[in-house]
This record gives structure tokens, sequence and C-alpha cells, in this order.
């Protein structure tokens, strides 16, 4: 979250000595930033030389398994019937993805102590059904279910989850980063009065003692789809202390409120994050239209710039049959969708509606993967026809 931060010990001016102890030795200063030097940055002080690597060596190749054959079509799949084991980033599995974003989920069911940086992708990683803390360079971070957790690209990190049982994380990767909309914000950068989340709704890193160890510690980096490990001569959770702009954060799917109209308001209403390639939203309770006539179900709409994504969270979905949670729903650029029958119907007069899911729209085409075919619910794309 763009907003300023210090934690721990920093020194008075940027780029200046910064002395240990013993009065000889420096502290190393890393500029952690984006947009070659014109965009947020943060800066952390190391007690060793961040680039310090022993070995480098690729360990795997990711296993693309793109369903080459995939007709253009709706997609309804069930993310629980694929699972492997594995820990936080090592049991995902992919199903939707282009060169811009990645979309899988994970079944967490064991521990690590290898760290992991995802070297290339900024990452959103949803904690369905977990709690526990993120460690990274920057901090702990208490996660909880149903937390986004933001992920700056090049970020080293750790989970470590309270217990093993019943982990399920949706993990959404981006090659640019993931925003507050511009148009959520005042001249100043500070949130508005009318957007649907304030800057106290944001969990921040808490400061975490460094960590002066020297040994063998194993770096998992991943690289577009190949994976190094790095072995590394001293732990990376050194930073003594660090301030700025960029870091990760999190914030919980309850915390967004949302805004309700007279008649049906169109999905960017429901915006939480944006990318230059595609766009987060969130579906949560809400009251419906107050229009007399209203219908709360939404239109049939052809959105012929956007492939639609929707993540199952909780609840009855009032446009849909047949979706539980974890469940995901694809409805591909330049073909119509919308509720299916009985479902506009059904719902005029209601109030408000239960429901929570996360939605993502691609500007560009996504490509399905063999886990969408093998968890895939047969005819989906016939439950539009009237019976």
């Amino acid at each position: 979250m763009p907003f300023y931060i210090k934690l721990g010990n920093v020194p008075h001016k940027r780029h200046t000595t910064f002395y240990k102890q013993d009065g000889k030795s420096l502290y190393r200063e890393e500029l952690f930033s984006t947009k070659g030097f014109s965009g947020i940055y943060s800066i952390k002080y190391h007690l060793y030389m961040p680039p310090q690597v022993e070995n480098i060596k690729e360990i795997q190749k990711e296993n693309l398994v793109e369903w080459k054959e995939a007709p253009l079509q709706y997609y309804h799949f069930v993310t629980e019937r694929k699972k492997s084991a594995g820990n936080f980033y090592s049991a995902r599995n992919e199903f939707l993805r282009n060169s811009h974003c990645i979309i899988s989920t994970a079944q967490v069911s064991e521990d690590t102590d290898i760290f992991y940086r995802n070297s290339f992708m900024h990452e959103i990683i949803f904690i369905h059904h977990g709690s526990g803390v993120f460690y990274s360079e920057y901090g702990q971070l208490t996660f909880e279910d149903w937390d986004y957790i933001v992920v700056p690209k090049g970020t080293t990190y750790q989970m470590k989850f309270n217990n093993y049982n019943n982990i399920k994380l949706f993990v959404i990767e981006s090659d640019t980063p993931f925003e507050i909309p511009n148009h959520y914000r005042n001249e100043y950068g500070q949130l508005k009065e009318d957007a649907p989340y304030y800057e106290r709704d944001f969990k921040v890193p808490k400061f975490m003692e460094p960590v002066d160890k020297k040994g063998k510690f194993s770096l998992t980096l991943k690289v577009n789809n190949r994976i190094f490990e790095y072995e590394l001569p001293h732990h990376p959770f050194d930073v003594i202390g660090w301030d700025g702009f960029l870091y990760p954060y999190s914030f919980n799917l309850k915390e967004y409120a949302p805004k309700v109209g007279k008649l049906h308001l169109p999905p960017p209403i429901h915006l939480m994050f944006i990318t230059e390639h595609f766009v987060v939203c969130n579906f949560v309770p809400r009251l419906f239209d107050f229009h007399p006539d209203s219908i709360p179900a939404p239109y049939y709409h052809s959105n012929v710039d956007s492939d639609e994504v929707i993540y199952y969270v909780h609840g009855d979905f009032m446009s849909r049959t047949g979706v539980k949670e974890t469940s995901i729903t694809l409805h591909p650029m330049g073909i119509p969708h919308g509720p299916q029958p009985g479902k506009m119907e059904a719902s005029i007069g209601k109030k408000d509606t239960e429901e929570y899911a996360i939605m993502i729209d691609s500007f560009s085409h996504l490509s399905v993967t063999k886990n969408v075919k093998d968890t895939m619910v047969e005819d989906y794309h016939h439950s539009w026809l009237e019976k």
C-alpha cells in the first residue's frame, strides 16, 4: 500500500555512512525501487551485502500444461478437485494464464524453511482458509481467513501456518503492480471519503529483529517458467530497519465497503486493485437496487475486451446455479454471458445478497490449462438452455 512506513533503525540521511556498533563496519543499504527509479521505493539496511550467493542451480522448468485444443466456451471448474501436496509455493496448481497474469490455487499440506522469491511477477495471495504469519525482509505480517496479501515482485518471503489442515490459497500473479485506483485518491494520495476502503483497513508489517546468522540458506526463485535454487551464506532476513512506500501488506475481504445504487451498477463499482493488464474486483454482501421495478441480477453482457474470471469464496451467488466455494467460472471475451434461467426472475423483489467472490477481468485472453480440463463441470456451457 503506497503510504510511508518506517520500521527499525535507519540513518538520519539516506545514502550516507551508517556504521554498526563497532564503528568501523557499514550496514549495507539497498534501494528496492520500481519504474526505473521513478516509481515508489523503499530503502532497506542489511547486516550483510544483499547480492551474496554461493551456489546457483536450476532445479526445474515449470510443467506448463496448457490445454491447446481447448474450445472457446464458458467454463466452470472446481479447484478442490486438483490437490497437490506441498508447501506455500510448491503446492500451487495453475488453471489460467497469459503473458501478464497467472491464476492458481494451492492446498498447503506441509511446512518448509526454504525462502521464496517471485523475481518477475507481483503476487496476490488470498487466504481462503488458514492463519499464520507472513515473514519477509520487511517484518511480520499476521494473516487470517479471507486476507489478501499483496507481495511486490522481488520480495523474499516465507509463510508459516498455525496448522496444516484445510489450508486453501487463491493466487494471482501479475507482471505489473497491483495498485489502488487513482479515482479512489485525492491529489495527495490519500483515500477519498467515497472509496470502498480506508488506510486503517490495511495491515502493514510489524518490525522483526534482524536475523544475524551465517550458514547455508536455500532460496527458491521463480523466474517466468523456470525455478532456480540460490544457496545464500547468510540468513536473508537480516534487515535492521527500512522505510519507504514499497512493501507487502494485507487487506481482508470483509472490510470492503460496497456501493449500491437505484439501478444495477456495473462491475467496475466493485473494483479493488488495478494492474496494467487486468483488474481485481470484490463481490461482498450488499443491499440490492432500490428502484421499485429494479432487477437486481445483472443484465446479459458481452464484454468484448475482457475475459471474466470469478472465484467463489462463500455464500449463494444470485446469478449462477451449481457453483460452490472454490469454484471458478471463466466467461471469455467475445461471447455474451449473464444470469442462468430463472435467476433474473428470482432476484426481483430481493433486498440483499450474502455472496462473497473475487472477480478478475483480463484485457488479454487467458489460456486454460489441463488442470481446467481435469476439474471442469461438464456441459456448463449448456446451463443457459431453458428446459
